[in-house]
């Protein structure tokens, strides 16, 4: 049987299908040692496919499920079987964590280096968040984005939660049997939250190469009333391909939840890395609380946090805002989900959130990586790698391999080669969010695609780039008969294929 989202039926398919869809499932992913490592780990086997084999890795205690990991804890493991190791990670170039560089960059404010460790914030904190912290995060809003606007943010509006993905799952538990839209490709741990929460029935718009992954709000206003979306994620801007919904089209997105009645979340952890063409625009940055009309009657959700914007990774201070009464929700399920954020780091993080330092950390940042964005696609276009559409926003690019030979046209291959020259990438694939696992990966239209994170210093950049050289280098001396094989499955061995 297959799933047909827009009626939500069944619809009945033929055994001779099955079968010929299984062989050349087979036939695609079996002849590619990198697929095959992919698929052996926990949680990533194909689901929906014959024949169904058991992992002794996920199936030794009863009633678990492994739901897969993200691409950068996926990509990590791979590399620490390569040899990479957090203690000496200066060794490799790390160019898929979703991470800012954190040091001290040019014009930027001094980085906090100390940590008050009042008594009182020894003991928990408000699920909802520090209250002063709250408040610090509804008037920077204010300020920012809703000057002269009746509506204000307030501490009511805004719930402090420990980092984005908590944020994201405490949204997700209080959402009821809905249908929700998300877009394909779009951030790795949306796969996760979708699976794992059952309510949420997942419908995926694919957004198009050849119009740049613009969003079709003509087709999403349809899909609301054909189908019944209910709630629609998405982040702004976009990760992993770098570009973002501003100005008119995103007013039109916020309009157009207001009118539907739809549930509009946005994931807006990168609204300061935005590179105009024009000089007076730099220091500006992207958020939906722009257009919003009423914050508690107007149903967007923002999550943002001290991650990127910040550079602040490891604080795992972050909030969600939103109308009071989602925010009451919130403050119920991160009572059982997470409990809340660090009570010394809130407290900490008040004083960055002074609009004054905020709008000098925001300049200094947005010219320090538009230099490092520039660098890196110049350097690409030298090797032949032309970004065709590079990142107006984010610190990512979203690099298609598919015009290089066989087999390093993939990400999964393309990535594993980098393995050896201790550098590490994402494959594309982990963005094509696809909560049942069916698709052949070799189908998927993030197949021929790598996500490469400009995120940390110059001197990693240079590095990581220097190893993709030596990889091309190597392909057009040697051929390709050196590539998409002797790849080694842990620290202790290379790999060992197993044929079905």
């Amino acid at each position: 049987m297959s799933h047909t989202p827009q009626s939500g039926r069944a619809t009945p398919l033929h055994f001779r299908d099955i079968v010929h869809d299984v062989m050349r499932h087979y036939k695609s992913e079996k002849e590619s040692e990198a697929h095959r490592i992919f698929r052996e780990s926990a949680g990533h086997k194909p689901k929906g496919v014959l024949p169904q084999t058991v992992n002794p890795d996920e199936e030794t205690v009863p009633g678990i499920k492994h739901p897969g990991s993200t691409g950068v804890i996926y990509c990590s493991d791979r590399a620490m079987a390569n040899g990479f190791s957090y203690a000496s990670s200066h060794e490799w170039a790390n160019l898929g964590q979703g991470a800012p560089e954190v040091g001290q960059i040019p014009d930027a404010p001094p980085r906090p280096t100390v940590v008050e460790l009042p008594t009182d914030s020894l003991e928990y904190a408000p699920t909802t968040g520090v209250k002063a912290l709250r408040e610090a995060v509804a008037n920077l809003y204010n300020v920012t984005y809703r000057q002269g606007k009746k509506s204000q943010y307030t501490f009511e509006n805004v719930c402090i939660v420990p980092g984005g993905r908590a944020g994201l799952s405490r949204v997700a538990a209080v959402i009821g049997d809905v249908y929700c839209s998300y877009q394909i490709p779009d951030y790795t741990a949306y796969d996760q939250v979708l699976s794992a929460f059952k309510r949420l029935v997942p419908v995926p718009t694919a957004l198009e190469h050849e119009n740049e992954y613009r969003m079709d709000l003509k087709q999403i206003r349809k899909d609301i009333r054909i189908q019944g979306l209910e709630v629609i994620i998405a982040s702004n801007p976009r990760n992993p391909t770098g570009q973002v919904i501003q100005n008119s089209e995103l007013q039109d997105l916020i309009t157009l939840s207001h009118e539907t009645s739809t549930t509009v979340i946005l994931d807006e952890f990168y609204s300061w890395y935005i590179y105009p063409e024009d000089e007076a625009d730099f220091g500006k940055s992207v958020s939906s609380a722009s257009f919003i009309e009423d914050v508690n009657e107007d149903s967007v959700v923002i999550v943002d946090g001290l991650t990127k914007n910040w550079r602040l990774p490891g604080w795992r201070v972050c909030w969600v805002i939103g109308p009071k009464n989602l925010v009451t929700a919130l403050s119920q399920s991160g009572s059982f989900l997470d409990g809340g954020a660090n009570h010394p780091l809130q407290l900490a993080a008040i004083p960055l959130l002074d609009p004054k330092r905020v709008e000098i950390e925001r300049l200094a940042l947005q010219k320090h990586f538009k230099h490092k964005r520039d660098h890196v696609l110049k350097r690409l276009e030298n090797m032949g790698l032309k970004v065709d559409i590079p990142p107006q926003a984010t610190f990512y690019i979203w690099l298609n391999l598919e015009h290089l030979p066989a087999p390093i046209n993939n990400g999964l291959t393309f990535f594993e080669e980098l393995l050896k020259e201790k550098t590490i990438v994402i494959p594309g694939i982990f963005f094509d969010i696809n909560p049942a696992h069916r698709r052949n990966l070799f189908n998927s239209p993030c197949h021929h695609f790598v996500r490469l994170s400009f995120g940390p210093p110059l001197e990693d950049l240079d590095k990581g780039l220097d190893a993709i050289g030596r990889v091309l280098r190597k392909a057009k001396k040697d051929g390709m008969n050196a590539f998409g094989h002797s790849y080694k499955k842990s620290v202790d061995g290379t790999f060992t294929p197993k044929f079905v």
